[in-house]
C-alpha cells in the first residue's frame, strides 16, 4: 500500500465564487516531493452537510421523487434529499426533508452510510438514512414546484437502472446499499428462529 501521508497544502486560494459554490485552487506537495495544483468545488451553504433518504412505505417498496435537475436540464427520478440545517442532526434533517419532499415522516430512522459525489474535485458528502414505519405528514419545503412521489419495488432495482430518467449515482448506490443492508438484517433475524 502506498504511503498514506496526505499532501501538504502549500497555498489555498479562492478562484471563483457563486451563491452556491466556491472554487478553490490548492498548491500541494506530496510525500515524494512532487508538487501539483488541484482545484476543488466547495459548497457555500451554512448548513452541516446533506442527507439522502431511503424511505420504505412497506418492506417491498421505496419512495423516489421526480424533480427538475438543472445540471442536466431534465426531470430526474431519485431519492429525496436536502441540506442539513444549522443546529439539526442527521436524523432530524432526514425526517424534515422526507416530510417536505414526500409528505411522509418516519417513526424509525437509521443512518446507513456516507457517500461522496466526485471526491477528486468536490468536497460534498451526503449522509444516507433508512426511513421506516412511515406516517403521513407534509411540511412546506423550498421546492419551486410540487414533486411527484413514485413508489418502486426494491426487488426491481436492476430494471430501474434501464430508465432514462434515473442517473444520479448517489441515489443508485444508496438504493443498492439499503437493499443489501435489509437482506442482511433479514438473514440475521432468521437465524434467531
Amino acid at each position: 500500500m502506498p504511503d498514506e501521508k496526505k499532501p501538504r497544502i502549500e497555498a489555498l486560494e479562492t478562484v471563483a465564487e457563486s451563491a452556491l459554490f466556491r472554487i478553490e485552487a490548492m498548491d500541494l506537495t506530496f510525500s515524494n516531493g512532487n508538487t501539483r495544483r488541484f482545484e476543488r468545488l466547495r459548497g457555500r451553504g451554512k448548513g452541516a452537510g446533506a442527507v439522502m433518504i431511503v424511505a420504505l412505505p412497506d418492506p417491498e417498496h421505496v419512495l423516489l421523487i421526480r424533480e427538475y435537475a438543472a445540471g442536466i436540464d431534465e426531470y430526474a427520478l431519485g431519492l429525496p434529499k436536502g441540506v442539513i440545517d444549522q443546529g439539526e442532526d442527521v436524523l432530524t434533517a432526514a425526517n424534515r426533508e422526507l416530510k417536505e419532499e414526500c409528505g411522509f415522516g418516519a417513526h424509525v430512522l437509521e443512518p446507513l452510510t456516507e457517500l461522496s459525489l466526485a471526491p477528486n474535485y468536490m468536497s460534498h458528502r451526503i449522509q444516507v438514512v433508512l426511513a421506516q414505519e412511515l406516517y403521513e405528514e407534509r411540511l412546506d419545503g423550498d421546492e419551486p414546484e410540487p414533486l411527484e412521489t413514485v413508489r418502486v419495488r426494491l426487488d426491481e432495482l436492476s430494471e430501474l437502472l434501464t430508465r432514462s430518467d434515473v442517473h444520479e449515482g448517489r441515489s443508485i448506490a444508496a438504493l443498492f446499499i439499503a437493499r443489501e443492508y435489509l437482506r442482511g438484517r433479514e438473514e440475521n433475524d432468521a437465524s434467531w428462529w
